[in-house]
């Protein structure tokens, strides 16, 4: 029996979820329930171990929700689970037995306590990151580089967790330097099949929050992506996945890629993956929920494609939020141009969610064309009475590293925004 949700939330939600015997209408009714609901259920060790897994939420829909120990299932945008390293369902051997990758050593579950906290490091070796188990958009993560000083990033990732998601359970993984953020788009049927989309490159980031992405990366090459495409398709039917789902790698310079996580929705960057190879995400999550078989077949990218996220932020002062009322709007366009928004002249941005207020995406035939296309886009954007990341994303656009492609996560460490952009 199957069971679909519609939500509409500033942008149309799809959520596709799979209905199973011991899940009953009305669970699912209370989960999905339209407002800021919290679960009475909460996240500890023991239930985490069975087969419950911490929701990585935008909106805090969902807290927990109880998974069938034969099927795991997508859900659509803004909701959804992580499924990382540390998670009952997807251990690390049997990850390492799966992924024909690397598998970032780590804690391998939830950690109970500082103390132990610290002789898992010392075991692992420094540096290390901390993450919450209910994490998302860089929530409750810290980098921990030495002993000095990590019972404080403890302690304040241990809070940051528990405010944005109700849980404070945390893991560890070992740190990998200067990497790429590279993930891999899926889609599984409920017969066992998978397949997958390509990359996207996620790696221009600040905290953990991706900025802009870009498809293909301009890191991959074709055996990269065959390997890629191979764990993750691998990864998807073991674990009997269905729906889109995304796997995420860090990937090194020497081209190793390590499993960090899979997020079993749609997400936000997911329109550069529709844009190059024209196949509608949406979609065929709504088909592979009414039962349709995925083709098997994989989907390389034909075109190049560019998001940038324009948040209601100031990049001249740190990034800071910037929520009031837009008094004056004008919106790029042409061909080749997308813009997901919803926003309007006279829109109030309220201070309580997040920043993002449009997703700006282009798309060319090359990556030249693609960067291009975005100034131009960039340059037409006018949005007056708020601040907005558009003049970082412009200065972004004529950045040397960044025109090359030589970046990784650490890129807007080294970052000044130029008043001439302003």
């Amino acid at each position: 029996m199957k069971f679909f949700v519609s939500l509409l939330l500033l942008i149309s939600f799809s959520i596709s979820f799979s209905q199973t015997n011991d899940v009953d209408n009305k669970y699912l009714e209370d989960q999905f329930y339209l407002g800021l609901y919290y679960s009475t259920l909460t996240s500890s060790p023991e239930n985490f171990n069975q087969n419950k897994f911490s929701s990585t939420l935008n909106f805090g829909f969902i807290r927990d929700l109880p998974l069938n120990n034969e099927r795991n299932f997508g859900v659509g945008i803004g909701a959804g689970l992580s499924l990382s390293s540390s998670s009952s369902n997807l251990k690390l051997n049997e990850i390492n037995n799966v992924i024909s990758g690397e598998i970032v050593s780590g804690s391998g579950g939830i950690i109970d306590s500082f103390e132990k906290a610290k002789k898992i490091a010392k075991k692992i070796g420094y540096p290390v990151m901390i993450k919450a188990t209910a994490g998302g958009g860089g929530k409750g993560m810290r980098a921990v580089w030495s002993e000095e000083g990590f019972l404080d990033l403890w302690e304040s990732a241990k809070q940051e967790a528990f405010a944005s998601f109700g849980n404070d359970g945390m893991y560890m993984e070992k740190l990998v330097e200067d990497p790429r953020h590279i993930e891999i788009q899926i889609v599984a049927d409920k017969f066992g099949k998978a397949c997958h989309l390509s990359e996207r490159d996620c790696s221009i980031q600040r905290r953990h929050q991706k900025l802009t992405e870009e498809t293909p990366s301009p890191f991959m090459t074709d055996n990269l992506r065959e390997r890629m495409g191979k764990a993750a398709v691998k990864a998807s039917e073991h674990i009997k996945y269905e729906g889109a789902g995304t796997i995420e790698f860090l990937v090194d310079k020497n081209r190793n890629f390590y499993f960090m996580e899979m997020n079993t929705r749609i997400q936000v960057e997911h329109p550069i993956t529709e844009q190059v190879i024209d196949y509608d995400l949406i979609k065929e999550q709504i088909k592979v929920a009414s039962g349709i078989k995925v083709s098997g077949e994989h989907y390389f990218p034909k075109l190049h494609s560019i998001e940038c996220r324009i948040n209601a932020e100031d990049p001249f002062k740190g990034f800071r939020p910037s929520p009031g009322k837009i008094t004056n709007l004008h919106l790029p366009g042409g061909h080749g141009v997308r813009l997901d928004t919803h926003v309007y002249s006279g829109y109030i941005i309220p201070p309580n969610y997040d920043s993002m207020i449009a997703k700006l995406i282009v798309t060319a035939q090359n990556r030249e064309e693609a960067i291009d296309k975005m100034r131009r886009a960039l340059d037409e954007f006018i949005i007056e009475g708020i601040k907005t990341t558009i003049p970082f994303h412009r200065q972004l656009m004529d950045h040397p590293d960044y025109i090359s492609g030589n970046y990784t996560t650490k890129f807007i460490e080294d970052f000044q925004i130029e008043e001439k952009y302003a």
